[in-house]
């Protein structure tokens, strides 16, 4: 197999717009996947993969190879100094996998639901993708400031959620609430109850806020159920992915007993 070297390279230069450049992303509708645990995944669902990267020393990887056999996809091979630069992870992964950007899906106004409020960093969207998925979530809305959910960082934290989860990027959260048949609960302070005192069953729409600001004031005014994580005393807030998790399964929790 022929070794490319050059960064002159045009799949280089397009592969390194697809890891940096969300304009690019969705203006070719590509992403990619950094690992060969995403390039099983999509192996695994049955996806079709527009092209495979390696570099010279995952060439030599039994697993890598492995998976190279399971795809007809084109494989190219990068210079091990030419692969590293496309990947921000210490130490390289040795596969990349460029692939199409599934189409959004339609939007529902009921079930188990997760709006996301301006969740910025990637690695907390994508865990909370993850565990969204390992709760039972039926669809998940990000407004236009999260991160992207088809950023290489966030498909790696997904762990391939992405291709479980019905998501739709720069959703309009206050129109969808209004819209929503069931209960909006949100994670506030003011006039909040203990989370394990409120009601959570049926159709629900769980809104977890930003980092630093918090859910926004106007979708803080549509909220339907005010809820609070107890914490000891000195304990002003966790991680957003923490809060996550620990709402997402005391919903499930009440839902499996209601």
């Amino acid at each position: 197999m022929e070794i490319i070297t050059s960064s002159q390279n045009s799949l280089f230069k397009q592969v390194m717009k697809l890891s940096q450049n969300r304009r690019e992303r969705i203006k070719t509708q590509q992403t990619l996947l950094d690992g060969s645990h995403l390039l099983a995944a999509w192996l695994d669902a049955a996806r079709p993969l527009e092209k495979i990267i390696v570099s010279e020393s995952g060439c030599q990887r039994s697993e890598i190879q492995a998976l190279l056999a399971r795809s007809p996809a084109q494989v190219v091979c990068f210079a091990n100094a030419l692969f590293n630069q496309l990947t921000d992870l210490p130490s390289a992964s040795g596969v990349l996998t460029v692939v199409a950007i599934p189409a959004e899906p339609v939007v529902q106004y009921s079930g188990f639901v997760l709006l996301l409020d301006g969740v910025q960093d990637p690695g907390n969207v994508g865990a909370i993708l993850r565990t969204a998925q390992a709760a039972g979530v039926e669809q998940v809305l990000l407004s236009s400031a999260c991160a992207d959910v088809w950023s290489p960082k966030v498909l790696r934290a997904g762990m391939g959620a992405q291709l479980a989860l019905p998501m739709i990027e720069n959703a309009d959260l206050c129109q969808f609430a209004s819209q929503f048949k069931g209960l909006i609960a949100a994670t506030l302070l003011d006039g909040a109850v203990d989370l394990y005192d409120a009601p959570l069953t049926g159709s629900l729409a769980l809104v977890l806020g930003s980092e630093g600001a918090g859910v926004s004031e106007a979708l803080a005014m549509m909220a339907t159920q005010r809820i609070k994580i107890p914490m000891q005393q000195g304990i002003e807030s966790l991680n957003v992915g923490h809060a996550a998790a620990i709402c997402l399964y005391e919903i499930k929790r009440q839902n499996r007993t209601a």
